[in-house]
């Protein structure tokens, strides 16, 4: 049951908040139709990239918003809320100083940030009303550190809300799994958990999955069918295609799922579990690494809101490269792949791939391929730090 409280904050803030409300611009307002109806609209215009930290700045960041919790906004001028959601939370510190807080809520397609705020409350606009929504925060300082995520919190919007363009008639979010057992696939090198599965007024078409990372959740599994009632992470793959991640033995892991049906609704998080991989995972640093056989070089052009970035792929090996995926991670929840040219483009939380066209295939020893993407970020878009070609480390230029 979510929490609600009137922080003497929003008193000082009624007036501002107020008005804000009226004129629906207190945060960008979420509607039905996903991440790409929500970017169609977009500034134009280019300003040059912003410069990264310099060496030697400062690399720690902020520790976690504390205690995020739901808190009734202010009433507008007009006296009724129209799908508004409340968020408090307690500061982060930084060494040098904390200069927004992000908040990210939890969709379809994965967390958005919905609202940007140097204060420590934040409200919500443009949501389907008499319905609850999730979300966390992280804090970013002057350096463009960000911090751990915070607890998550779910929220009730308060007042009807827009209708979504087009209506889906069924508004319903499925039950929330519950019954979360950690570590119950026996004899399994890697992390696992189970579930109880939810229900639905019509019918769950599937699970999403969550793991918690360094600065936001990552969704780990998509789309698991509407019969799913577990999910394992081998870690893992040598298998092109296969998302994979590198775990320590005996560390533990954590994870949420939540429920969707086919109109999109989401239903609330399950409780959090926490799997542990086993101390005699199997690892890879046995053996020394081959030498890199493939060079990236990765340019951007950044303007408000958007990002254009060319790739190029150059074969430093004695071999022909006959076939490749290029993988990499944006380093920011925010930045985005929406377009791609001269490969086919994908991108699973913050992982980004690239597969060959037919025409560029085969890349023989000296030359090179090059390709792009257009994107869009919420603040920072700084460059991916390493790439893989073919599950091999690159040299970056």
């Amino acid at each position: 049951m979510p929490r609600l409280s009137w922080p003497a904050a929003w008193a000082a803030a009624g007036a501002v908040a107020g008005a804000l409300l009226g004129a629906n611009i207190a945060a960008p307002p979420v509607l039905a139709g996903g991440a790409a109806q929500m970017h169609a609209a977009r500034a134009l215009y280019t300003t040059p990239p912003h410069p990264s930290p310099s060496p030697g700045s400062d690399v720690t960041p902020p520790t976690a918003p504390g205690d995020p919790r739901a808190c009734p906004p202010p009433p507008p001028p007009s006296g009724s809320f129209q799908g508004v959601a409340g968020l408090c939370w307690t500061a982060s510190s930084d060494a040098v100083g904390v200069a927004e807080y992000r908040v990210m809520m939890l969709t379809a397609d994965g967390f958005i940030e919905v609202a940007s705020t140097s204060r420590t409350t934040a409200v919500v606009t443009g949501l389907g009303g008499d319905r609850t929504y999730t979300f966390y925060v992280v804090a970013r300082d002057v350096a463009g550190n960000v911090s751990p995520p915070s607890a998550l919190v779910s929220a009730p919007a308060l007042g009807a809300g827009p209708t979504p363009t087009p209506a889906t008639g069924d508004t319903t979010p499925p039950t929330g799994p519950a019954g979360t057992q950690a570590d119950c696939v026996p004899d399994f090198n890697g992390t696992s958990f189970c579930w109880t599965p939810s229900t639905d007024d019509v019918g769950v078409a599937g699970y999403d999955v969550y793991r918690r990372a360094g600065t936001g959740w990552t969704r780990a599994g998509r789309d698991l069918p509407g019969t799913a009632r577990s999910f394992i992470e081998a870690g893992y793959s040598s298998v092109p295609g296969q998302q994979y991640t590198y775990f320590t033995p005996g560390n533990s892991y954590v994870y949420f799922v939540v429920a969707k049906d086919a109109a999109g609704n989401v239903s609330l998080p399950s409780d959090l579990v926490t799997s542990t991989v086993p101390a005699d995972y199997p690892t890879h640093s046995a053996s020394p690494s081959p030498p890199a056989t493939c060079r990236v070089d990765y340019d951007t052009w950044t303007w408000p809101g958007g990002f254009a970035a060319t790739v190029k792929i150059t074969n430093i090996g004695s071999a022909d490269i006959d076939g490749w995926e290029l993988r990499f991670a944006f380093p920011e929840q925010g930045q985005e792949l929406t377009s791609g040219y001269s490969a086919t483009w994908s991108q699973s939380g913050r992982d980004v791939k690239a597969v060959n066209a037919d025409w560029n295939a085969r890349i023989k020893p000296g030359a090179s391929v090059q390709m792009g993407f257009n994107g869009a970020h919420t603040g920072a878009n700084p460059d991916p730090r390493s790439f893989t070609l073919n599950l091999r480390d690159c040299v970056v230029s």
